[in-house]
């Protein structure tokens, strides 16, 4: 639906809604059309969209015709909120467009009723089925996807000493990765990257990186290797790996004419991806340095790549708000999962390989099934900052960071200036506000007992 259309629409539905009655004690109750919503519909939005008149020939009146939509189609889609007309109108951002028309915003718990009749498919009573299919994946760890290394925990040795550039103030943490199988927490510097002991949460070295700025660091997973991608922009850029407990260089692969913006190594450690403001990912083997594939269905510049924790498809993501699934070993395109509307700013596996994590600008945090490409579980704004009386315009909510724990647990941060911990089924766990800085990266230590977060100041807070 075209900008000037999905608007006249909004405009059209004409909604009134505002708060009726407390809405308590609901968050394990069936919500329905019959109990929950029409009571809504009937006292604000019939006078339009009943059966005595139907603007933009919508009528709510009845279930029915209610399911059949307007003139523009269905303003319901079960089980997909922030896919369904209804629910965009009611929490649009511009207020010209927001429902109810030239009035506060439908109270937050009107909203979550809305959103909650949708998301659980549409009831029109109590014994009623859900019309949504269904999208929630067991989470079963993968024991073979993260394989634990033999002999002690990878953790650096005596690593050579290194003249750090100096530079006037800390560089905001671009990135940061710990790794998974013990306490080591990497974090990118000007010209370096910085290491830390989770457990004494104390600096242990540094690696080299006259490459330039880092853009990314991630850890193999075994955890032996540690992969940095960066570079100076409009000049260079390319992915360096390091030996984790030598601090040695093993392999630099790329040469870009740009800094690398996204980079990510398979499992096996055979396949490294890059990618950046070419718009083109490309695969190179770390046996010989050789591209293997590129992949270029991207319109935008490439800001995350992902493999699958069992190496079968390489997740990419870019500013447009694309996300593509990739056959990791030909390059050929699985599935193309889309709800952005704008840069996605990171991509995250759950290690069992089933759903992968996506945030972006738009302010979404979705979790997606990757067998079907279908919404497991969505927050449409979940790093919206509170506005300050004054303020107005639209407000940047966006999701910066993500990081996925071993039990399935996500943490994300975002321009709310909080970190917010998230249990394996999508509910809220924990939140951490980091005001008035903001927040730029996260991970969560390999026990699952450590929340690490980096900051636009470039300090690192370590919270339980």
């Amino acid at each position: 639906m075209n900008t000037l259309l999905h608007r006249t629409y909004f405009l059209l539905l004409g909604f009134s809604l505002t708060w009726i009655f407390p809405c308590h004690g609901r968050a394990d109750e069936i919500v329905s059309y019959n109990d929950d919503i029409k009571p809504i519909l009937r006292r604000h939005c019939f006078k339009c969209h009943g059966n005595d008149e139907q603007n933009a020939d919508l009528n709510l009146q009845n279930y029915a015709t209610l399911l059949k939509g307007g003139s523009a189609g269905p303003v319901v889609k079960p089980g997909r909120p922030s896919g369904s007309v209804l629910f965009q109108a009611i929490t649009a951002e511009d207020e010209g467009a927001r429902m109810p028309p030239q009035s506060p915003p439908l109270a937050a718990e009107k909203i979550e009723l809305i959103r909650k009749w949708i998301q659980s498919g549409v009831r029109e009573t109590n014994s009623s089925r859900s019309l949504a299919a269904r999208r929630t994946v067991t989470f079963n760890p993968a024991a073979n996807a993260e394989v634990k290394p033999a002999g002690a925990p990878p953790m650096p040795g005596h690593l050579p000493e290194i003249k750090v550039p100096a530079t006037a103030r800390r560089l905001p943490v671009l990135a940061m990765a710990a790794n998974p199988w013990s306490p080591l927490l990497a974090v990118a510097g000007y010209g370096h990257i910085r290491l830390f002991d989770i457990s004494s949460q104390k600096p242990i070295g540094a690696l080299a990186f006259p490459e330039g700025i880092p853009q990314v660091v991630q850890f193999s997973r075994n955890g032996g290797v540690l992969l940095a991608a960066g570079g100076k922009p409009v000049q260079s850029g390319s992915v360096v790996l390091f030996d984790v407990r030598t601090g040695k260089r093993l392999a630099q692969l790329g040469d870009e004419l740009d800094a690398v913006m996204a980079a990510d190594m398979s499992p096996d450690q055979r396949l490294v991806g890059l990618g950046g403001a070419g718009r083109v990912v490309k695969v190179y083997s770390t046996e010989d340095g050789a591209l293997r594939f590129k992949a270029g269905r991207h319109t935008d510049w490439i800001t995350a790549i992902a493999f699958s924790p069992d190496g079968k498809q390489l997740a990419t993501a870019d500013r447009a708000g694309g996300v593509h699934l990739w056959d990791a070993r030909t390059g050929g395109i699985v599935l193309s999962l889309a709800n952005h509307t704008a840069a996605v700013r990171a991509l995250a596996w759950r290690s069992d390989s089933k759903v992968l994590a996506t945030g972006g600008e738009d302010g979404k945090l979705i979790w997606w099934n990757t067998t079907d490409g279908f919404i497991v579980t969505v927050h449409a704004r979940p790093h919206a900052p509170v506005r300050v009386p004054g303020t107005f315009g639209k407000l940047p909510s966006g999701v910066l960071a993500i990081s996925f724990a071993r039990d399935g647990r996500l943490l994300s941060a975002g321009r709310d200036k909080f970190a917010r911990l998230w249990k394996a089924d999508g509910g809220q766990e924990k939140t951490y506000s980091y005001a008035p800085v903001m927040p730029t990266a996260v991970a969560i230590s390999h026990d699952g007992q450590t929340v690490m977060v980096g900051d636009a100041r470039g300090t690192v807070h370590f919270s339980e």
